[in-house]
């Protein structure tokens, strides 16, 4: 099986960021070895992670391109490294052609609320902006006239068993599985039953539930020190993000202290 991931060949025509290739370079290497092992990728990656201030250095840029700021209506306070910062969410539409070229889904833009979170983010000499993380989108399992509750059961197990797989070939345990739901999924009467079999032997703490706001599947998970690349299956979700997820992640799965790039 190919990769089919493409990045954008244009990405400096319209943003100045001095890490972006060697994120790019890392993030094509990482999809490059999960797509060999099988895992079906989207083409273009689900969203990236852009820390900026401020964030109209990134959010003017992405104008241009046809992304819309405030996608979803939201905002999303993200506690990172214990510091306080907003990621705020640019989408791309469905019809753009800068998607042909690779552009990504969805761009979170993520500035500091205070100098001490500006700070921390400076002290680490990426620059300003820079891109703390690429996310591989995957392909969901193909639905065929299931309810909620019936996808879910196929789901869950498939992205435990992708989890498994890339921690197998990357050779690091992966952060948590953030596993958000539609709320008609977590209320039936079968859920907390059957749930445990979905996750098979997942520790108590590799794996959050909880309900998708706005409805839909969002389950995601981090590799590679620091959260620099992310792996994210959505299926029918109105909102970028999660607030819940958001802010589980920001405070316990990334940091801006990232280590060594592999590439």
């Amino acid at each position: 099986m190919g990769n089919p991931v493409i990045l954008p060949d244009d990405f400096a025509d319209y943003l100045f960021i001095e890490n972006a290739t060697q994120r790019f370079a890392e993030t094509l290497k990482v999809s490059e070895t999960v797509a060999a092992a099988g895992i079906q990728l989207q083409a273009n990656l689900d969203h990236a992670a852009i820390f900026c201030n401020p964030p109209h250095i990134v959010a003017d840029p992405l104008k241009q391109l046809g992304y819309i700021s405030g996608w979803d209506n939201c905002c999303y306070p993200s506690p990172v490294d214990g510091h306080d910062y907003i990621n705020v969410p640019a989408g791309l539409p469905s019809g753009n052609i800068a998607r042909n070229r690779g552009w990504f889904d969805y761009v979170a833009v993520v500035h500091p609320v205070d100098k001490k979170a500006f700070d921390q983010m400076m002290n680490q000499d990426y620059g300003n902006p820079f891109i703390h993380h690429l996310t591989l989108g995957i392909v969901p399992p193909e639905r065929i006239e299931e309810s909620d509750f019936d996808y879910a059961s196929q789901v869950i197990p498939f992205m435990v068993d992708v989890r498994k797989k890339i921690e197998n070939i990357i050779g690091d345990v992966p952060g948590t599985l953030i596993i958000a739901l539609p709320e008609q999924v977590i209320n039936h009467q079968d859920f907390s039953g059957l749930f445990k079999t979905w996750v098979g032997d997942l520790a108590l703490d590799q794996y959050q539930v909880e309900v998708m706001s706005g409805g839909g599947f969002l389950i995601q998970f981090f590799v590679l020190t620091g959260g620099r690349v992310e792996v994210a299956l959505r299926h029918g979700t109105t909102q970028t993000f999660n607030p819940k997820s958001v802010h589980k992640i920001s405070r316990d799965e990334i940091s801006t202290v990232q280590g060594s790039l592999v590439v």
